[in-house]
């Protein structure tokens, strides 16, 4: 089993679109599904067909979003830290300039807007750093030498 890291914000965002999809979703399809019946022959009646499908992928959304809430973990935010965790706001320099990166679950990864998850390379590797520390991650363009700056 493996723990996905979630913002507060993430979790709150995927439980209230569980409870919509539990909820209006449900409700919605089963209004589909009621017309498409009283349509008559199901066996060749599109509509219904279709109902149904557009069912089963609800459900399996609601069923994916289900497991990635049971196999989460909340990212706690803490005032400072000593070393780079999920959750940290590093500063590093690489190349001669200044990058800042925030260390999240790999679901909320944004790389372009300095959002790395904790399993990409340099995520990985600024992991457990404490400032003033040089780590090495092997990126797309070679192995990149990241100074650790500091850690928020």
């Amino acid at each position: 089993m493996n723990i996905t890291y979630l913002s507060q914000e993430r979790h709150n965002e995927l439980q209230e679109e569980l409870r919509l999809l539990r909820t209006e979703g449900r409700q919605a399809i089963a209004a589909r599904l009621k017309h498409a019946k009283e349509l008559g022959d199901l066996s060749e009646n599109s509509e219904y067909q279709e109902a149904r499908e557009e069912q089963t992928r609800l459900e399996q959304k609601i069923a994916q979003i289900e497991e990635l809430l049971r196999n989460s973990s909340i990212i706690k935010k803490s005032a400072s830290a000593a070393t780079v965790r999920i959750g940290s706001k590093v500063k590093v320099r690489v190349n001669g300039e200044t990058a800042v990166y925030s260390i999240v679950g790999s679901n909320e990864a944004v790389p372009d807007r300095g959002f790395i998850s904790n399993e990409s390379p340099i995520g990985r590797a600024l992991l457990g750093k404490k400032v003033g520390d040089l780590v090495y991650a092997k990126v797309p363009k070679g192995e990149v030498a990241y100074q650790i700056m500091s850690i928020d």
